[in-house]
């Protein structure tokens, strides 16, 4: 994959262009990783962050949902809940977000990079120096997106351990939202182990 194609790529998948600040982050990213996002196994996170496959996994799940008439973005209950916590856009929550909260797409767009963002330095900081791969990499960011439960949840320890195949297992017991077993986070956890899996790292 060349530096351009690499550029478009995030550039679909973001739905916008890039300022300036970012063309020369992504350009200084892809120099120190060599521009190899299919790397099977590094020392520690790749230093690019959560690749292409990485967003377009947590875009595919969250949606941009209950786009209104009037181009406006509405928030929306938790399916398992009814009610707390609420989500915006790209799977968005937090204090400033509930009943009656309207976003335009652009500031759905933003906080989707912003809250990746974050996400993706919480995994980084709890795995460590553990041997990672991108896919891995990319996997923990996506449930640790959804359920920020990095610093709890079993998966982290077996990653660390390098107990890849109990890792990935360890996926599919995250499905319960208020109680419930519900279809679209099997399907989420599925395709997270699936992807974890693809390093070609055994267990």
């Amino acid at each position: 994959m060349t530096r351009r194609s690499i550029f478009d790529t995030v550039r679909r998948m973001l739905g916008r262009g890039f300022s300036q600040s970012e063309v020369d982050v992504l350009d200084r990213a892809l120099d120190e990783a060599g521009q190899d996002f299919a790397q099977d196994r590094v020392q520690s996170v790749p230093s690019c962050g959560v690749s292409p496959a990485g967003i377009q996994l947590i875009k595919s799940f969250e949606g941009c949902a209950r786009l209104r008439s009037d181009g406006l973005y509405e928030a929306y209950p938790d399916p398992g809940t009814g009610g707390t916590p609420w989500t915006i856009g790209w799977g968005a929550t937090g204090p400033d977000i509930g009943p009656g909260t309207l976003w335009p797409k652009a500031k759905c767009d933003e906080r989707l990079e912003t809250d990746i963002a974050r996400h993706a330095r919480d995994v980084a900081r709890e795995i460590g120096g553990a041997p990672t791969s991108q896919a891995q990499f990319d996997a923990l960011v996506s449930f640790h997106y959804n359920t920020g439960a990095i610093h709890r949840a079993s998966l982290t320890r077996f990653h660390k351990q390098g107990e890849y195949a109990l890792a990935a297992e360890e996926f599919g017991r995250w499905k319960y939202a208020g109680g419930q077993v519900l279809k679209g986070l099997v399907r989420r956890r599925r395709e997270e182990a699936k992807l974890y899996r693809s390093c070609g790292l055994d267990g």
